[in-house]
């Protein structure tokens, strides 16, 4: 299933300019960076289970937010892209 997260981290000291780190370097680890704070995570049940548990562990409740968009497994249909910087597949190949 396809699940966009969102996140808003308090960056307004330094344990929450280290949240926002450690949070973007959990994302990167199950998905793909489309906006600054929005990652695209092709996930089954079992790793989105794990990815918000880890990562919820990471923020701060009562300073930071994390929104989670449930696309499902016909997402295609639901995503559209304008403007710069191009789309990718995360069901394509793998370039390295």
């Amino acid at each position: 299933m396809m699940v966009l997260i969102t996140y808003d981290v308090d960056t307004t000291t330094a344990s929450g300019r280290k949240r926002l780190r450690l949070v973007a370097k959990h994302c990167v680890n199950y998905g793909q960076r489309v906006q600054k704070s929005v990652f695209e995570c092709l996930l089954d049940p079992a790793q989105f289970a794990e990815f918000r548990h880890q990562l919820e562990g990471i923020i701060d409740l009562e300073k930071d937010s994390i929104r989670y968009y449930f696309l499902g497994n016909n997402w295609r249909r639901r995503v559209e892209h304008v403007g710069v910087k191009e789309s990718y597949d995360p069901e394509g190949a793998l370039i390295t």
